[in-house]
Order: structure tokens, then C-alpha cells, then sequence
């Protein structure tokens, strides 16, 4: 019996691994195109530990007048729920350091070392740096290159790990109608290059046609722009169906804040099949991580 993901699949456009190898995000990019700005990035991981306990970690990387900088957000409020969430957020201004606060009776401590940080263009470092938080002696979030360091082996070695993983990713761009990314769906997935560019078919300021690249394969293609301001896609990568929405109404409505939204969503064909039993489909949602992607894109007037 076919599944509702293959159904999808049909009408889906595949982006295959061949396309998938570049080592960098500006090899799909023409050396005609200036991309917009990165100014910052937001990731949101969620962490189990041993004893069912929950947090949302939030990580903000943003550039400052002095240089990059980043924040720790950590949350235990995983629901909708109109309850006030409990969330404590530190601010870290020194390259290393470490930070320990309580959440809930649980005792968080973060350590960071950003003073070898190698950068690209954007305010995250791609190299040279770790973030360490640890939940309750829990290894909840390892992020970095830095693990076989004798200091890091000394932190992390010996102590329960964590059930970690992104589940979210903001960018935040200015600049050109030209936003370029690298992103990974899922763990086991490949790491994809994106490029949204904005242009027009004339060469001048009418008919602006919205395209989506993946590993430098056209994915999406939206003519007349100015009326389907809004829409959405389906694209199929990694064996995943992953919805792309955008929403550039402000672009040609309201100039004064000139900005636009693009997100890009994992889901599985479950998702689509109301006609299952609540309970088996709880069940599948509990097991299923899902992944989103939200670019805000600011660009300067035509």
C-alpha cells in the first residue's frame, strides 16, 4: 500500500545527493549576485534529560558595536499552555566563561570559549569555539569543534548525555533581495545550500519573479509576484517533505519597513492524514522531531 509521503513525493520537487556536495554556501552563488547581510542568528534546541525533564535552549548570535555576541535563553515551558513560562536569560559579553543559574530546581551551567572563533560573514561562528550547557550534571547542548580539547574531554567525559536537537532556526538578513544559507533538515540528513533571490524578468523593477535554490538546483518559481505575495510549496529533500511559505506582502505594500518572511518546515506525510486514530497519531508526533527554518529578510528600496 502507498504511504501519503510517496503521494507527496509525486508532486514534490526533489532536490537528489548529487547535488549535495559543495563544501561552501557561496558555490552556488554567482559572482554577480551580492548577498544581503546576516545580523543575526536565533537556534532553538530542545533537550530531554534521563528524568523527562524538558528545556527549550535558546541561542542568540547577533553582531554589536564591538563585535559578535551572543545570548543563552533556557526555558522548561514546551507547550502552548496559558501558564507563565519559566525561562531565564543571560546575556555573555567575554569571549570564555562560564554562568550557573537555577531553572525550576534544576541548576544549568554553561560554559564558552569564543576567543579562537573563526567566522564567515554572519555573527555564528563556523569554527574554532564550543558552547557547553549542562542540565542537572547533563550534557544538554555541545555545540562547536572543540570536543577533543583536553579542557572540553574534562568537562564533557564521564556524565550522562542528553536527548538534544534543533528544532528551530532564525536569520535575519538585510541588504539585497538576495538571501543565501546552509542548512541541515534532519540529523541524518546532508547539509543544503539556499539561495531566494528576487528579481525581474525585464531587468527592471516590474514583473519581480521569486526564486528558491537548492544546491543550486531551482526548487521554486513565482511569477507575478506582486500578487502572489503570499503562497506555498512543497519541496522533497533528504526523504523529507518540507513545506516552503513566504510572505513578501510588505515588500511592495508597506516600503517603510520593506521586510518579508521565507520559512521552510519539515513534516511527514502523517501530517496530512486526519482520518487516523487521535491516539496512534499523538503517538507518532511524540517520536517525530520537526525542524523549521524562518528567514526575515529586510531589503533596501528599488
Amino acid at each position: 500500500m502507498r504511504t501519503i509521503a510517496s503521494c507527496y513525493s509525486e508532486h514534490a520537487i526533489k532536490v537528489s545527493d548529487s547535488y549535495c556536495s559543495r563544501p561552501s554556501n557561496r558555490a552556488c552563488l554567482s559572482p554577480s549576485l551580492i548577498p544581503s547581510i546576516q545580523k543575526a542568528v536565533t537556534c532553538i534546541y530542545k533537550a530531554r534529560l534521563s528524568d523527562q525533564k524538558q528545556f527549550l535552549i535558546t541561542l542568540n548570535w547577533c553582531n554589536n558595536l564591538v563585535g559578535q555576541g551572543f545570548s543563552i535563553n533556557v526555558s522548561n515551558d514546551l507547550s502552548s499552555s496559558c501558564f507563565k513560562s519559566n525561562a531565564v536569560s543571560q546575556q555573555f559579553r567575554n569571549n570564555r566563561g562560564t554562568r550557573t543559574f537555577e531553572l525550576c530546581d534544576s541548576r544549568i551551567e554553561v560554559f564558552w570559549d569564543l576567543s579562537r572563533a573563526q567566522y564567515d560573514s554572519g555573527p555564528e561562528p563556523i569554527n574554532g569555539f564550543y558552547v557547553i550547557v549542562l542540565a542537572d550534571s547533563e550534557l544538554s547542548l555541545l555545540l562547536g569543534d572543540m570536543e577533543e580539547e583536553p579542557h572540553v574531554r574534562k568537562l564533557i567525559n564521564g556524565i550522562p548525555v542528553a536527548k538534544f536537537c534543533l528544532v528551530s532556526r532564525s536569520e535575519h538578513f538585510s541588504g539585497n533581495a538576495v538571501y543565501l544559507t546552509r542548512v541541515q533538515f534532519c540529523d541524518t540528513g546532508t547539509a543544503h545550500d539556499i539561495l531566494i533571490k528576487c528579481s525581474a524578468e525585464d531587468g527592471g523593477s516590474r514583473n519581480p519573479v521569486l526564486s528558491v535554490s537548492v544546491d543550486n538546483k531551482k526548487v521554486i518559481q513565482v511569477k507575478r509576484l506582486r500578487w502572489n505575495f503570499r503562497g506555498n510549496q512543497t519541496i522533497f529533500v533528504d526523504g523529507l517533505l518540507v513545506d516552503m511559505m513566504w510572505d513578501v506582502h510588505d515588500w511592495f505594500f508597506n516600503p517603510s519597513s520593506g521586510s518579508a518572511v521565507f520559512m521552510f518546515r519539515t513534516r511527514s506525510g502523517l501530517d496530512s492524514r486526519l482520518w487516523l486514530e487521535e491516539k496512534n497519531l499523538k503517538n507518532k508526533e511524540q517520536e517525530k522531531v520537526e525542524f523549521s527554518l524562518l528567514i526575515c529578510a529586510c531589503k533596501n528600496p528599488d
